[in-house]
């Protein structure tokens, strides 16, 4: 990569001045916020300086004039000793013939790798998934696509709530009011009916509440009709929502619900005692972070007085799982940011235990309805997520029969799920996960703006001009002329791709990845508007269906990391 290619010259030339870089210190050159100051820059030379107590700007002018890139970039100093960089337009060249020969797209495997498990979606049993269900479903599914293609090993786990108080209501309603068409026809719709119908009646009637708690003890207690019954609620529940994630193209390689880690957490409380990490208070089992200042006051209950376990119980047991059968080095928690506490205590649970994992819970917002108010349903519920999926493939549909009506109704049907689905996904990873955001139905479908369906329209649009060739068209890599500046501008943009894509794990954003798409897709449109691509001939044409067919393919692996298809046609 020219940036790398940039880092080397950089530091030799630091050497050569005579600078000795302190341990742990990276002379980094990054690409530039304004390209009229060139294409990269860096401030190694005013950070530098001090050091070597000299002034930042003599510095900068002794470190340009002993850099050896003449074929490669043009050097000035900028400031108090920015050093710029102007990369030059055989280097381009060179840059863009190389992605063009890489399969991978100018993206290097990340250093070291690692065995990252990840954590995400996580609905509860006997309950449709919501609208708040999304960002933790399409951020986690993102992320797991991201640190694959960077060769991380991932361990995707779909940690259900299947275990809960909630169940006695359950097992009470399905032995009294369960409608078993209903339950044929629309399994969790039916089991959130029933579950609303019992939590109802116990707030009328205390005995109803009572007679809930001891199904719950008896399954408990291993009850066999209770047990089958629980058994039926999660086999029906994960069908249907199977059919969201399958509808979303999102995988799981484990569904290892809370249930799954019973058996262990009574040992795990045991354990936690003999190593004092735990301790009794008021007949809880409770740990207490001493000495941790953010926890001190906040202690988290492993064992209620009663006998029952809670949440972080499950999660550390969880851990452990993770760890001793998948040995991850890495634990992803795509969960949202009102849960943070709940993680700092199981983190620091997990470290005073003497397990070391790299944990980190991947926070993020809350969605908007257009009144910037949580969004919600007019009778105040949750908007269920497959609602949302249905309208906007049905919106996409409209739109499509508009622009393009001589579309078959079976490839009609396919593009409005491909464009919908996508609009939907990429509203949620175009923001920064910390965000609170407005969904907006007209703006996320709009094929112009910040939206998916520009980007797939874009990708369309590369794909119709080699439509129009002669069959048989071959690309030579070996000869590339690149000499306009809308070229130029979609030759950075190009390279940058391997820029951007082993950064977006740093503080899990894939957000940059989807905003480098958008700039993408603009230098291909003002490309495309000022260098005829069609009408030119020669090495001239040859470089600019190079740029177009790069342009394509980047695009597609970069929606496809982002977990958006992209049509034949729209």
């Amino acid at each position: 990569m020219i940036i790398e290619q940039l880092e080397r010259a950089l530091i030799g030339a630091l050497e050569s001045v005579g600078v000795e870089l302190p341990e742990g210190f990276q002379a980094k050159v990054e690409a530039s916020a304004d390209l009229r100051f060139g294409d990269y820059q860096t401030n190694a030379a005013m950070v530098l300086a001090k050091r070597v107590r000299t002034n930042p700007r003599e510095l900068a002018t002794k470190v340009v004039e002993a850099m050896q890139i003449d074929d490669l970039a043009e050097c000035s100093i900028a400031g108090p000793g920015f050093i710029n960089f102007t990369v030059t337009m055989s280097a381009w060249g060179s840059a863009v013939s190389s992605l063009g020969k890489d399969e991978r797209l100018g993206v290097p495997l990340a250093s070291p790798l690692q065995t990252v498990v990840l954590d995400f979606s996580a609905p509860n049993v006997a309950k449709p998934m919501h609208v708040g269900h999304i960002r933790s479903t399409i951020i986690g599914d993102s992320l797991a696509r991201i640190a694959r293609f960077l060769g991380h090993t991932v361990i995707t786990d779909n940690h259900i709530g299947d275990w809960g108080t909630q169940f006695g209501m359950i097992i009470h309603g399905w032995k009294t009011v369960l409608d078993e068409q209903a339950l044929e026809a629309d399994p969790v719709t039916e089991l959130l009916r029933v579950y609303r119908t019992v939590n109802a009646q116990c707030g009328e009637d205390e005995s109803i509440r009572e007679i809930c708690k001891q199904e719950l003890v008896k399954l408990q207690g291993g009850d066999a009709d209770n047990l089958k019954i629980w058994e039926r609620c999660v086999e029906l529940s994960k069908q249907g929502l199977q059919g969201i994630y399958d509808r979303l193209d999102v995988q799981f390689d484990y569904w290892y619900g809370e249930s799954y880690y019973n058996e262990r957490l009574a040992p795990l409380v045991d354990d936690m005692l003999e190593q004092g990490v735990a301790r009794e208070s008021e007949g809880a089992i409770c740990v207490f972070f001493d000495g941790e200042a953010k926890l001190k006051d906040k202690p988290t209950i492993i064992r209620k007085a009663d006998g029952g376990f809670l949440y972080a119980t499950t999660d550390l047991a969880t851990i452990d799982f993770r760890v001793e059968e998948w040995q991850a080095d890495q634990i992803w928690y795509v969960v949202g940011a009102p849960q943070q506490l709940h993680f700092q205590q199981i983190f620091e649970a997990t470290r005073m235990r003497g397990q070391n994992p790299s944990m980190h819970h991947v926070a993020f917002g809350s969605i908007l309805g257009e009144d910037r108010k949580l969004m919600k349903t007019r009778s105040g519920d949750n908007v269920q997520l497959i609602d949302v999926l249905d309208e906007a493939v049905e919106r996409a549909a409209k739109a499509i029969e508009e622009k393009n009506p001589d579309l078959s109704g079976e490839e009609k049907d396919k593009v409005a799920s491909i464009v919908g689905l996508g609009a939907v996904k990429f509203a949620e990873l175009s923001q920064h996960r910390m965000t609170d955001y407005v969904f907006c139905w007209d703006r996320m479908l709009a094929l112009q703006g910040d939206t998916a369906p520009y980007l797939q329209y874009s990708c369309v649009r590369v794909r119709s001009i080699f439509s129009k060739l002669d069959e048989g068209v071959k690309l030579d890599l070996g000869e590339l002329r690149i000499e306009a500046d809308a070229e130029v501008h979609l030759a950075r943009m190009l390279v940058r791709f391997g820029e951007v894509v082993p950064s977006l794990l740093d503080d899990f954003r894939p957000n940059l990845l989807a905003n480098y798409l958008l700039e993408l897709a603009r230098a291909f449109h003002s490309f495309f508007e000022a260098c005829p691509v069609l009408k030119s001939e020669g090495a001239t044409q040859n470089t600019r269906l190079v740029l177009c067919d790069l342009t394509s393919q980047v695009l597609v692996k970069g929606l496809g990391l982002l977990g958006i298809e992209v049509p034949e046609r729209m």
